[in-house]
């Protein structure tokens, strides 16, 4: 049985440590920061229309550090820690498995990558190639999930979980197909995820499947953080004695202003999104990116949300209200920094940008005098 050592006991992680050992293929080593004691002595309950309700649930093995996790060789490494590059980067995060003796006694893992944004994989890469021993072998990948850890030990799921992967190729945006050696490296890690009970597609271009999924954060994630409401605020109509009583919802009172000027503007975000994904070379196809796509992410969106048991809170959201650092630089200012390389203007994007490294900043100049006090 292969050893797997995943690093981030967040929502994300909780979940993807739950599926890879329920498909018995594999044992998990989790590296639990911040909720490691609780998590050891009250285990994890998960509430999942999906996978049920689940209580006192602990992997194989629990670490307070990747140090400690250092022991033995992993066949995959999975980084589910929030990618927020102004705190720490992953080559620094995973260090004692990039230098020795870790590199002398043991092969060089593959590491998966499930992180939200763009360019996430590509300090890691640099980092593995700099090791000199192998090539590095980098799963790059686009999570959908609706998931939220409530409490420490306390993860919210919906039911539907699904991973897009592929190989990560740095700095190639082009399509290419998977060669032999990649497929049998991907299609193993499918094959444990899948069993586990996760809906899994291996795609050839990694890099056009994140940038597309992409949109949902940078439309939906970014305002729901700057408005302070979720999703059913912007489409959920008013609850019925059928339905019964839910918030948020769209009041009729002022709702027209909603569809004039609020759902409009969103759409133009994507738009955005669509024109600059077009100018790096996407193909306006259904492998790359169709014209579609963006009204495709709004309507699903909206169906999702006009739910009465939607009760999902992005994770950016979530992350200012517990004060905690955002992904602002990996989810907007990638694609701001690749809207100037590519000359493409996205005014509506770059306000969304504005506005967040200001709570980005307060959320950061908090976090130093609570560790300066």
């Amino acid at each position: 049985m292969k050893d797997v050592l995943l690093i981030g006991f967040g929502a994300v992680g909780a979940i993807y440590s739950l599926i890879l050992e329920r498909s018995r293929e594999v044992r998990v080593t989790v590296v639990a920061r911040s909720n490691y004691e609780i998590v050891k002595d009250q285990g994890m309950t998960f509430h999942s229309k999906k996978y049920g309700e689940v209580e006192g649930w602990r992997p194989y093995r629990l670490c307070r550090s990747v140090h400690e996790a250092a022991d033995r060789h992993y066949s995959y490494v999975l980084i589910t820690t929030k990618a927020v590059p102004e705190i720490q980067r992953t080559p620094d995060l995973i260090s004692p498995l990039l230098r020795a003796p870790y590199i002398d006694l043991y092969e060089l893992p593959t590491y998966v990558v499930m992180q939200n944004g763009l360019g996430v994989e590509r300090d890691l890469y640099k980092a593995v190639q700099g090791i000199g021993k192998d090539e590095p072998t980098v799963i790059g990948t686009a999570v959908w999930i609706g998931t939220n850890l409530v409490t420490p030990n306390e993860v919210e799921h919906t039911f539907f979980d699904r991973v897009s992967m592929g190989i990560y190729r740095d700095g190639d945006m082009k399509l290419t197909e998977n060669s032999p050696k990649e497929t049998a490296i991907l299609e193993e890690f499918k094959g444990v995820l899948s069993a586990g009970g996760s809906e899994v597609t291996i795609v050839p271009q990694i890099q056009w499947t994140k940038y597309a999924k992409n949109f949902w954060n940078v439309a939906f994630a970014s305002i729901s953080t700057l408005t302070g409401y979720t999703l059913p605020a912007f489409f959920r109509p008013p609850p019925t004695e059928e339905t019964g009583p839910y918030a948020p919802y769209v009041d009729p009172t002022t709702a027209d202003k909603i569809s004039v000027y609020t759902l409009p503007n969103i759409e133009a975000i994507m738009a955005e999104l669509v024109q600059l994904g077009h100018a790096m070379g996407i193909p306006e196809t259904e492998e790359g990116l169709p014209p579609t796509n963006a009204s495709n992410v709004f309507k699903f969106t909206r169906q999702l949300h006009m739910r009465p048991d939607s009760v999902h809170i992005p994770s950016m959201m979530l992350d200012a209200q517990k004060g905690q650092p955002l992904e602002v630089e990996v989810i907007i200012g990638e694609v701001v920094q690749l809207a100037r390389e590519y000359k493409v203007d996205i005014p509506r994007i770059e306000m969304l940008y504005s506005l967040l490294v200001v709570v980005q900043n307060q959320i950061l100049r908090k976090r130093a005098v609570s560790a300066g006090a």
